[in-house]
Formats: structure tokens, sequence, C-alpha cells
């Protein structure tokens, strides 16, 4: 990644900037992830929390589950962040302006997979977790 890639909610009021290279991108089949974003699966992008800045608004927080937050705009809804580890944080994929920039490399949690969703059959799977996800 060469330039800092930039993000936000649905209505503009909460912005951000990831300036530093991405540790993963991958895609979560997870309930958690699932009911947090209201979508059968989510992108997210893994980068270190020191190369994570937000521009504008403030998010709101809500702990999903034991260690972990996920943010999202208050006003439009959109799910924005996911944090278990002070080093890191995961990214929405489609919340980038250009999530064309960071591809997923892997799929996981296919243990909790809606069916009728297909899956990219070039990519890597794991039955639970990897990467950061729960």
């Amino acid at each position: 990644m060469s330039e800092p890639l930039e993000g936000g909610c649905l209505c503009g009021a909460v912005r951000y900037r990831i300036a530093r290279p991405v540790i993963s991108a991958g895609i979560c089949h997870c309930r958690t992830c699932r009911r947090a974003a209201g979508a059968q699966s989510v992108g997210w992008a893994t980068v270190a929390a020191d190369g994570f800045a937000w521009l504008a608004g403030d998010p709101a927080r809500f702990a999903s589950s034991p260690g972990v937050t996920r943010t999202h705009c208050a006003a439009c809804g959109t799910s924005l962040t996911w944090q278990r580890e002070p080093g890191s944080i995961d990214v929405t994929l489609g919340s980038l302006d250009s999530p064309e920039a960071l591809p997923p490399a892997e799929e996981i949690w296919l243990a909790h997979h809606v069916p009728w969703e297909p899956l990219d059959p070039a990519l890597p799977k794991r039955e639970a977790g990897g990467g950061s996800q729960e």
C-alpha cells in the first residue's frame, strides 16, 4: 500500500484513515459479524492500531462480546471497526472509499456460513477463526 486509505460511514459523519500496511484482509461468516452488520458476511482488513486514525466524527462503541469493541456511526448505523487487541484494529472493507484496493485473501468462520451465500472458490477457507476475528 503506497498511499493511505480512507473510508467512512454512509452519511459522512465519521471518517478514518489507514496509514500503515494492512496485516490481512478476509471475509468473516461468524454469527456475531452477521448480526452486527445485518449482512450474510463481512469483509475486514486488519491494520496496526498505530496506523489507524479517526479523521472526523466520534463513532459509537459497542461491546459485542467479552473483550471485543465494535464501532459504528450513531447517525446512519454503518459498521466500521472491530477491536480485541490493542495493537491492531479491523476495519470493514465495505466502508473504504476504494474497497477494491484490499481484496480479501481468505474466508473464515465457515462453520457459521449461510448456505445460500456463494463462496469464492479461489480463497482459502477456515472452519473457525483466522486473523483476529471472533
